[in-house]
Formats: structure tokens, C-alpha cells, sequence
């Protein structure tokens, strides 16, 4: 009776250490999980900021004074035209001299 009583008590005490194992894991990964999910609250609010920055920045007046600006573009119009030559036209011909 006193082994049966030994053998009990071992796998008692085993089970209270595993009990006690299994709810320290399940602490740390509750803690985990919640600072996942506050790292991805973060990280939507930062999309969302940049959503909006994006949207401000690709506003038609702000592309157009970019454009007048920095690549010194300027509004096409029928009166001023410009001629574009090809690398392989000749030299001659970029210059209006006849052949």
C-alpha cells in the first residue's frame, strides 16, 4: 500500500509542476499576444498617416507646381512649338541648313 501511496503522490506532485508550467506559457504568450496586437494597432495608424500623406503629396496643383518647379515643365499651348530631333536624324537638318 505505501508504494501505491508514493507512486500517487509522484504523479501528483508531477502534475501540479506540469500545471504550474503550462499556465506560466500561457502567461507569457497572453503578454506576447497583446503586445502583438498593440504593435498592429500601431502599425495600421501609421498606414492610415501615410494614406493621407500619400493622398496630400498626389494632389493635381501640387504634381503641376512639382512639375513647373522642379523639371521646369510648362503648360503646352498651339502658339510656341518645340521640335524634337532623333538621334539619327543629321546634323545638318537640326540646324535648318540645307543639304
Amino acid at each position: 500500500m505505501s508504494r501505491l501511496n508514493l507512486f500517487l503522490a509522484l504523479i501528483l506532485l508531477f502534475s501540479c509542476f506540469w500545471l504550474i508550467r503550462t499556465s506560466n506559457d500561457a502567461r507569457h504568450l497572453f503578454i506576447d499576444l497583446e503586445k502583438a496586437q498593440n504593435q498592429s494597432h500601431e502599425l495600421q495608424l501609421e498606414y492610415d498617416r501615410l494614406q493621407v500623406d500619400k493622398r496630400a503629396q498626389a494632389t493635381p496643383l501640387r504634381v503641376e507646381k512639382l512639375a513647373r518647379e522642379k523639371l521646369h515643365m510648362f503648360a503646352n499651348s498651339p502658339a510656341v512649338t518645340h521640335y524634337v530631333l532623333g538621334a539619327s536624324a543629321p546634323a545638318s537638318a537640326a540646324s535648318g541648313e540645307a543639304p
